[in-house]
């Protein structure tokens, strides 16, 4: 039998009245709270009559269950039929097996720059719901969810770390359709998600990110458009030296290439990314950019000679897919295997933690030195007018 608790939904809200239990022999998990399902519609009909049973969420109003997952809640909407599916869906297996997503590492290197610039543009207060919207492994939740009330990830592929699942709250969820009510997150979150997409799911996503914000809320995004930066001759110099080594072996872009091999950038100027987020009803605020200089040979040169030689010591018998070990294609599997070593070195009283963070902080000169130089990747905070 389950206990039942009552909640009144949000006073923005006309709904119907939404209930969540206490947690039933494990099977809802720790961030999944009172103060989540209230945060919740059906993505099917938009009705908020909702009670959760220990199998999963269910509509009063469409009789659609949404069940529990791993560490989430599937809420897919059931009836709808969209015509582009990101391959981090499609593919899902294999997009597991070579990404090496379910352990973090500290933000460090490019992830550590995105992740101070955009906390600086969001200013974080403590009771703020959080919403990352196309959260991947859910590495950004975790880093911010220190700051916030309750940190919220969705993402349609369920590729979401060990950590995200305990810190955070995680939907698998589809951006077009949001299975949150109207008006109840006041900061979200996009990071490497547009350059994905065709511009009828962009002007969807960034619409329905608009709907789920209040009044006054804010929205910053990481992206990057088609747009050569002036300084480019110098960031060119540091990608032939790095395919300088490719062409020798020492190591290749194999897993970087797969990952943005369905890169659309429907958005090739910075003009076509203001004109999306004001047909959003989405404010612009303020916009960065990132020349990448340092960046560049960092991670072009100094990091893939690190990660060759970290791999060359102790590399793997064999390719595998169980937690922990390799697979993929030599140049993946070399790359994980580095990578899974430096992690292990991390701790923040290691040495090579504080050489990463001092390359981290070089990285950061690129914004600070030349944000209004405008180039392709842009960091850029909205706003929903109250």
């Amino acid at each position: 039998m389950v206990e039942w608790l009552r909640f009144a939904p949000p006073a923005s809200s006309n709904a119907g009245a939404m209930f969540a239990p206490k947690p039933v022999d494990g099977l809802i998990y720790s961030m999944l709270s009172p103060a989540f399902y209230r945060l919740l519609q059906c993505p099917t009909c938009s009705s908020r009559d909702l009670y959760v049973e220990a199998d999963g969420v269910h509509c009063l109003c469409c009789q659609t269950v949404y069940p529990f997952g791993d560490g989430f809640v599937d809420l897919m909407p059931r009836t709808a039929a969209f015509g582009y599916v990101s391959k981090y869906v499609t593919e899902e297996a294999e997009m597991a097996e070579e990404l090496d997503y379910r352990d973090l590492a500290p933000p460090l290197l490019a992830a550590g720059v995105r992740e101070r610039i955009l906390r600086r543009l969001l200013r974080f207060r403590p009771s703020d719901i959080f919403l990352d919207n196309g959260c991947g492994n859910g590495r950004f939740g975790v880093w911010y969810a220190p700051a916030v009330a309750l940190s919220v990830g969705s993402d349609p592929a369920t590729l979401y770390a060990d950590e995200a699942k305990q810190l955070l709250a995680l939907a698998k969820a589809d951006a077009r359709r949001l299975p949150f009510a109207d008006d109840v997150f006041d900061k979200a979150l996009s990071v490497d998600v547009l350059e994905h997409f065709p511009l009828d799911v962009i002007d969807d996503y960034l619409r329905e990110t608009a709907r789920v914000l209040r009044p006054g809320g804010r929205l910053a995004a990481f992206s990057n458009t088609k747009e050569l930066s002036h300084l480019q001759a110098v960031i060119d110099a540091s990608k032939r030296l790095g395919q300088w080594f490719v062409n020798r072996g020492v190591y290749d872009f194999e897993r970087e290439a797969r990952r943005k091999s369905d890169h659309v950038k429907a958005l090739p100027t910075y003009e076509d990314v203001r004109a999306a987020m004001e047909r959003a009803g989405l404010r612009v605020i303020e916009v960065r950019f990132w020349n990448t200089v340092v960046t560049s040979f960092v991670e072009h040169v100094l990091m893939k000679l690190g990660e060759a030689l970290l791999a060359h010591k102790r590399r793997p018998a064999q390719p595998h897919t169980d937690h922990g070990e390799t697979h993929g294609g030599e140049g993946t599997q070399r790359e994980i295997v580095a990578r899974r070593r430096i992690r292990k070195q991390l701790s923040p009283r290691s040495p090579v933690y504080w050489g990463l963070y001092l390359l981290t902080s070089l990285m950061e000169l690129d914004v600070i030195l030349w944000g209004r130089l405008r180039t392709g990747p842009y960091f850029i905070l909205v706003e929903k007018p109250r």
